[in-house]
């Protein structure tokens, strides 16, 4: 059973989040959010905080990221959902707007255009779509934005497929 904080609105929310979640992974595959489910998967870190997520978000297929699986870390304010989860790489990943060293995450719904509509699996879902998107007009990595700035899409997806092999292959 998962510990709620005194069932502030913040935490009624993670827990109604987790349970559509659950429900999700026990759906079969007909389920909109199957395939979804299989490239973003998050959960809480213990049953007894809600404000503590981790996650796994896989390479898009047919891109640079394709074969690579990058663990994340979900922080949930206590004025969720009305702000915020501050959302980062654990595994090291090649990107413009995501900073190399920390994993932090430049992302325009994770700062000012959020709203309470959107739920941790959505911000997540976000952030791997960003992979195939890059905003080089707001890097965290100036080397890789600028590889891409110059028109470089054959050295910038070298670049990102070294890193995923080595910091993020499933097959290791």
């Amino acid at each position: 059973m998962i510990a709620v904080r005194m069932a502030s609105p913040a935490s009624r929310r993670l827990l109604k989040e987790y349970s559509a979640l659950q429900k999700e992974n026990v759906i079969s595959a007909s389920s909109p959010l199957a395939s979804l489910i299989n490239e973003v998967s998050i959960s809480p870190v213990s049953q007894k905080d809600l404000f503590y997520w981790t996650g796994v978000i896989t390479g898009i297929p047919g891109g640079p990221y394709e074969g690579g699986s990058w663990k994340i870390d979900i922080r949930i304010p206590n004025t969720y959902p009305l702000h915020p989860p501050e959302i980062k790489f654990i595994t090291p990943i090649c990107h413009p707007n995501i900073h190399f060293k920390t994993g932090e995450v430049c992302l325009d719904v994770l700062k000012n255009h959020w709203t309470a509509a959107w739920t941790l699996l959505s911000a997540c879902i976000a952030v791997r779509a960003l992979l195939s998107d890059p905003e080089i007009d707001s890097p965290f990595n100036i080397d890789a934005a600028n590889i891409l700035r110059c028109g470089d899409t054959t050295g910038y997806d070298s670049l990102v497929r070294y890193f995923t092999n080595k910091y993020a292959r499933l097959d290791r």
